[in-house]
């Protein structure tokens, strides 16, 4: 493609003929005798070079320079001024100018500056490329693992790499979900920005929005000077919501507003502070019964889940336990001296067979401890704790030979929940999350189960019961 310059010039008469002299050299050039319009021009991102006049009613050269390079850093300027303006020019190069000339134009020292111009701007824009490439790469190296599901994961982290979309991440405790926040920040062109996290079930109700927020000189007894929040720290890169969950319900129409407004008001001040920051929030709660439940603001749901990552648990991904395994070994080697640590084919069977509630987190905490306590370069089992070095597979033993005692699922289903409810005193909540289901699916299941046995009671004109007489509310 052609080199595409914009030439600027309040004297229409002059600007056709440069852009005549750089069509002779195959050059596509665009003229405006507008400065202003030469900047609406340039927020798209199709200019190798701008030729402007130093010298212009509306705006002078110095003024558009600082503003094109707001706009459109590292793009070369080249401005143009008579001989009595070298002071102005030096000015210029001083204001982000790639080069100058003086009238009259010399064509020769034209084409040669026009052409070392563009040649930068490419090299420029080739090097940007391949720093970002690098860039993603390197923070996907950090995701360990090759299962269809972490695939996918790394997948639509590539596909988020140019946008700014609000993400939200889902998961349990120890899946990753700040790993994910960083590789998407680090893989977005906000990578060179800051990275800022708060973990929101961690800060006091009370703190929650000067930490956010920031507040202002005097807002309370101990503010003696301005404090800058979150998210004015996070400007030009992303604030990373953990645990969004757990934000006090108090909070969340303060957040809302801040990410609907795209700016913030410090405790105690008066005006507006616009924020630009990208935000992932994460979560192990389940929202959409967080939201049912009157927990969660369902409007603040619909605002940061624009883009949302499942991350699977460990025991959904099980292919991926010995390379996360092989990578803690590694790292803990490296920094206890140990570099010749490996695992052993038993140790890695043990690992195999476990089923890992703790997720990467408690699988990385083993690794540690195995490294640790290492007596020989083969990591050996014997050095697991107690509850994986022993744990069993639940097997299914059924000690009958008349098929008529047999069940159906729906009914075994039936059984271990009412056993599960049993167990925990009726606690909802907590047999959700033994059971491996949201609330809303319980609570379901457990309405079905009591309009069966209602209608069972009628048929035998008997006085209906309630199913769990243990059940409680949450």
């Amino acid at each position: 493609m052609n080199p595409r310059i914009l030439v600027v010039d309040d004297n229409a008469d002059e600007a056709a003929l440069l852009s005549q002299l750089l069509n002779q050299q195959n050059y596509e050039s665009v003229t405006t005798t507008s400065p202003a319009q030469a900047l609406d021009l340039l927020h798209q991102p199709i200019w190798d070079a701008v030729l402007s006049d130093l010298s212009m009613a509306e705006m002078s050269g110095t003024t558009l320079c600082e503003e094109i390079a707001r706009i459109q850093p590292h793009l070369p300027i080249i401005v143009v001024t008579g001989h009595h303006c070298v002071e102005a020019a030096v000015s210029a190069l001083r204001a982000g100018a790639f080069d100058f000339l003086t009238k009259p134009i010399d064509e020769k020292l034209l084409f040669v500056s026009v052409e070392r111009a563009v040649r930068y701007w490419r090299l420029y824009v080739e090097l940007s490329q391949l720093r970002e490439t690098i860039t993603q790469q390197a923070s996907l190296e950090t995701l360990i693992g090759d299962s269809p599901s972490m695939k996918r994961v790394t997948e639509l982290i590539m596909r988020l790499s140019p946008s700014t979309a609000s993400v939200l991440i889902c998961g349990e405790t120890g899946t990753g979900k700040e790993l994910i926040a960083r590789a998407i920040h680090h893989a977005s062109s906000r990578s060179q920005g800051p990275f800022v996290a708060i973990n929101c079930a961690a800060v006091p109700a009370s703190l929650m929005e000067s930490e956010l927020f920031g507040y202002a000189k005097g807002a309370f007894t101990d503010a003696k000077n301005s404090k800058e929040g979150l998210f004015q720290r996070a400007n030009g890169g992303t604030l990373f919501l953990d645990e969004i969950g757990d934000l006090p319900l108090e909070m969340q129409p303060k957040l809302l507003r801040a990410l609907q407004e795209r700016q913030v008001r410090p405790v105690g001040g008066n005006n507006e502070i616009p924020f630009d920051a990208r935000i992932i929030a994460a979560t192990n709660h389940d929202l959409e019964t967080e939201v049912a439940e009157r927990r969660f603001r369902e409007d603040l749901y619909f605002r940061i889940n624009v883009v949302r990552i499942d991350l699977p648990s460990l025991r959904e991904r099980k292919s991926d336990i010995i390379a996360l395994a092989t990578h803690f070994v590694k790292k803990f080697g490296e920094r206890y001296g140990r570099n010749n640590l490996r695992l052993s084919v038993s140790l890695s069977e043990r690992l195999l067979a476990y089923n890992w509630p703790g997720n990467v987190r408690e699988l990385e905490n083993c690794i540690e401890r195995l490294t640790t306590l290492a007596r020989f370069d083969d990591l050996c089992e014997d050095d697991l704790p107690e509850k994986i070095r022993s744990y069993q597979t639940t097997s299914l033993f059924i000690p009958t030979d008349n098929p008529a005692e047999l069940v159906t699922i729906d009914e075994l289903e039936k059984n271990y929940i009412k056993k599960v409810l049993d167990l925990l005193n009726g606690h909802k909540t907590k047999a959700a999350k033994v059971l491996g289901l949201d609330r809303r699916t319980l609570y379901r299941k457990l309405e079905l189960y009591e309009k069966e046995e209602t209608l069972k009671n009628k048929r035998r004109d008997a006085p209906t019961k309630p199913l769990f007489a243990n059940d409680v509310p949450l």
